[in-house]
């Protein structure tokens, strides 16, 4: 049977839409099973890793809170400047690099366990020999790996693969580690040397558009001249805008290591850097009186040195210097990521404008509004190292054909996530009502924090919900549905967005950003939830 037709009822089956799928053994939602731990260890690191930037940005917040309500309305404006930059640069990168990366260490492990067999082999019987051959190397597997290192994989060059190599064997050490090796060979992976060289090269562009055309993107945003917030915004995010090569470059390394399955050595790259943020902050913002600067100063130092430690570690185990320009992929690289561009600005624009519709209401607004916001993110981002368990668990049973894993997997996930949500607005919402006096002195900002409070706090279920099919779409390599779903959700957000701002303010600028995040949830589960796409195969009455 085909890849294209596997799973699927033969015609005048009876067909059924598995909507039932999301409820797949529900009350086993916290069993410790293998599945269940198996989740548990990618996700927790990586969920702890990609929460802490949040929170070093929340912990800014606090610090910057005690300036006033015009300095932390300055900060918010620029952040959301600065992140949507970030994220249009180097979100498709990161993806595309672990990808990557897991391919062609893949590939590399593959041809060390044939070197391995072929020399075991050797020692054995010319019969033997022969026998095993047979079943252990893949007909053409030279033109197989030649076609993966240049990005013309066939489907049959990745059926040979499968056969012959399981996630299992991918995950285990590689070969030339054994038990008595204490020196660990450093790897040639083309996909990273080429990330650090795009990283660099976007994060210097980054920094010099930011810096030059700062004033106009503060107008954009609605800090127009005259405006009080307009000065501390232009320092906070010209200083900021330099720390913005090893931002890029460190989520580049970053998504190297994931591309290793490997999520714990950036957790403490970025604890350290984050912990070193949050000990220089309140020495540069009030000992050194730098006020705002002072936090941007605090903010680019950990960003080198998180980038640092990952560098370093990096090179203990990747040859970085190529041995020349052309085994860089560049060409491959921006061919693969215009679609996760697309997907990338649809995700940020939204939460970009809404920002900019607060920023039009005034400084004390604004500042509610990113102390919502930040709030809002940090809690919702815990959700994504689900994702992240979900992209790799995925990946390997589709690669397997173990459809029954994939159904499993996707299942218990989506029911963590929701779980997580529900807590989480518990958390939320509790948090705000007894802790918004945190982040602000300000009576009318924490008044204006209540009136957001009940949409921060409802919306946590949605929220993770989104962000958990967003690593499930991943894993079962649905892209394009995700790039043009994202882009239909945008449009019809940014439509929500202008009306409701109009209406009712601060708070239709929270209605809308609730329609945004509903959508980005129906968009997963009505994919997965019809059986269409890769998930096609739910509709077979042969699926228990």
């Amino acid at each position: 049977m085909s890849q294209d037709t596997e799973g699927i009822p033969p015609p005048g089956g009876n067909w059924r839409i598995p909507i039932s799928v999301f409820f797949k053994d529900a009350k086993f939602v916290f069993k410790r099973d293998d599945i269940g731990m198996e989740i548990l260890r990618i996700a927790l690191p990586a969920a702890m890793a990609l929460a802490a930037d949040p929170i070093a940005s929340l912990i800014d917040t606090a610090f910057i809170g005690h300036l006033g309500p015009v300095e932390t309305a300055a900060v918010g404006v620029s952040i959301a400047i600065f992140n949507q930059a970030s994220k249009i640069t180097i979100f498709p990168l990161v993806s595309i690099t672990t990808s990557f990366v897991a391919e062609e260490d893949t590939v590399r492990r593959i041809a060390d366990i044939q070197d391995k067999k072929g020399d075991d082999l050797e020692k054995g019987s010319g019969n033997n020999k022969d026998t095993h051959s047979n079943t252990l190397m893949p007909p053409d597997n030279n033109d197989m790996l030649e076609n993966i290192e240049m990005g013309e994989t066939t489907d049959h060059d990745l059926d040979l693969e499968n056969d012959f190599v399981t996630c299992k064997s991918v995950d285990a050490p590689s070969i030339g580690s054994n038990k008595g090796k204490t020196k660990i060979e450093r790897r040639h992976i083309p996909s990273a040397s080429t990330a650090l060289v795009l990283g660099g090269i976007l994060g210097l562009l980054q920094t010099t558009f930011l810096i030059c055309l700062a004033e106009p993107f503060l107008s954009v945003m609605g800090v127009k001249s005259g405006s009080p917030m307009l000065t501390p915004a232009h320092k906070y995010l010209t200083i900021r805008s330099l720390g913005a090569p090893a931002v890029l470059l460190s989520l580049a390394m970053q998504g190297v290591f994931r591309g290793f399955k490997d999520t714990k050595t950036p957790l403490y790259a970025i604890a350290a850097g984050d912990l070193t943020n949050i000990i220089l902050d309140p020495i540069f913002i009030f000992a050194c009186r730098l006020g705002v600067s002072g936090a941007a100063i605090a903010h680019v130092l950990s960003q080198y040195l998180i980038s640092f430690i990952l560098y370093i570690k990096l090179m203990k185990q990747v040859d970085l210097l190529p041995p020349s320009l052309k085994d860089l992929q560049l060409k491959r690289f921006l061919k693969n990521g215009l679609l996760l561009l697309a997907r990338v600005i649809a995700v940020t624009i939204c939460v970009t404008l809404a920002a900019s519709m607060a920023a039009r209401l005034g400084a004390t607004s604004m500042a509610a509004f990113q102390i919502c916001l930040q709030v809002w993110m940090t809690s919702s981002l815990l959700a994504d190292g689900l994702a992240v368990a979900g992209q790799a668990i995925l990946a390997c049973a589709f690669a397997e054909k173990d459809y029954q894993k994939a159904t499993a997997a996707a299942a218990r996930i989506l029911q963590m996530g929701f779980v997580l949500g529900l807590g989480l607005a518990v958390f939320v919402g509790l948090g705000l009502e007894f802790g918004s006096g945190i982040f602000t002195k300000d009576k009318s900002v924490i008044r204006i924090i209540t009136i957001g409070m009940p949409f921060v706090a409802a919306t946590q279920p949605i929220n993770s919900l989104a962000f958990v099919f967003d690593g499930i779409n991943f894993g079962a390599s649905d892209f394009a549905y995700s790039a043009y779903s994202m882009v239909v959700v945008s449009i019809i957000s940014i439509g929500s967005l202008f009306v409701l701002s109009k209406i009712d303010g601060f708070v239709g600028i929270w209605y809308a950003l609730t329609i945004y995040m509903a959508l980005r949830t129906f968009a997963g589960v009505w994919r997965m939830g019809t059986g269409t796409g890769p998930w096609k195969f739910l509709r077979s009455r042969l699926l228990p």
